[in-house]
């Protein structure tokens, strides 16, 4: 076992370039594990846990890579120039490059926390049954992001009694071409004109999913929403196994949190896709 971070090449037109993590398993491949972050502060408030389960896969005898897209995280260029299709574009490029460092029957899985979900998603659309899915926490309408995000800029307005329609004329920079700023994040609107079209569809069929949320609930429950989505699948025809389980919400958490339950089922579930791919 073990890590190695090494950039690549960043996909047209954007160029640059773009942050990978590798852990890599003590053997031979038996599953390749394609990353892709939260949005924003969720995205830094959810390494750790990421980290963790990266090198539970590792171990579990999985290839994992984690990728820093256009303009977040180490990758070069910024958030503000950074599009929507960019990013799906930089984790089909990344997905397909980790697939062929590994053996040819090696499953592959996108692996999505929160909005990445949403990448990942519209990444896996393109891609078909080639790839499956292990989805963290996820949000399934982009619009519902970009609102809750930007009410981020109203909440803090309202600590200076001037939060009437700050929404509103965030919406309206952004029609109109301009870029906002937005809790120390810079924003224009070919990341946010894609985020609020994004949703997160039923993936095709033969595709493979695992659903997994933390829960402060005892018992630990999928969200309600969750389980209209998962049900809603699962009737479609899709292969959904689907878990919750107890721990912090890390992706919003004051401090840097863990989830080890999480972390735990995760390598669990990507050991199962690649034996249920296996037998397929």
């Amino acid at each position: 076992m073990g890590m190695k971070a090494m950039f690549r090449d960043g996909t047209a037109p954007l160029g640059g370039r773009r942050l990978l993590v590798v852990h890599e398993p003590g053997g031979v491949p038996r599953g390749v594990v394609v990353g892709v972050a939260a949005f924003a502060e969720e995205m830094n408030k959810g390494r750790r846990t990421a980290s963790l389960a990266a090198r539970a896969m590792a171990r579990a005898g999985l290839r994992v890579v984690q990728l820093d897209m256009a303009g977040c995280g180490d990758s070069s260029g910024d958030l503000v120039s950074a599009t929507w299709q960019a990013w799906v574009d930089d984790l089909l490029d990344t997905a397909q490059w980790a697939a062929s460092q590994a053996p040819a029957e090696a499953p592959l899985i996108l692996w999505g926390i929160r909005a990445g979900c949403l990448v990942a998603s519209q990444a896996q659309a393109q891609l078909g049954s080639r790839a499956h899915l292990m989805l963290w926490q996820p949000q399934s309408s982009g619009k519902l992001v970009l609102q809750q995000f930007l009410r981020l800029k109203m909440a803090g307005q309202l600590q200076q009694g001037a939060a009437k329609g700050v929404t509103d004329s965030l919406l309206a920079t952004l029609a109109a071409g301009g870029a906002v700023e937005v809790a120390g994040y810079a924003l224009g609107p070919g990341v946010t004109d894609g985020l609020a079209a994004a949703q997160l569809r039923p993936p095709a069929h033969g595709t493979r999913v695992s659903w997994l949320e933390v829960s402060a609930q005892t018992p630990p429950e999928l969200l309600p929403a969750s389980q209209t989505i998962v049900q809603k699948w699962r009737d479609g025809g899709v292969e959904v196994r689907a878990a919750a389980v107890g721990g912090p919400l890390f992706w919003q958490s004051q401090d840097i949190e863990e989830a080890p339950a999480l972390v735990e089922l995760t390598a669990i579930e990507a050991g199962t896709l690649c034996e249920t791919t296996a037998l397929a």
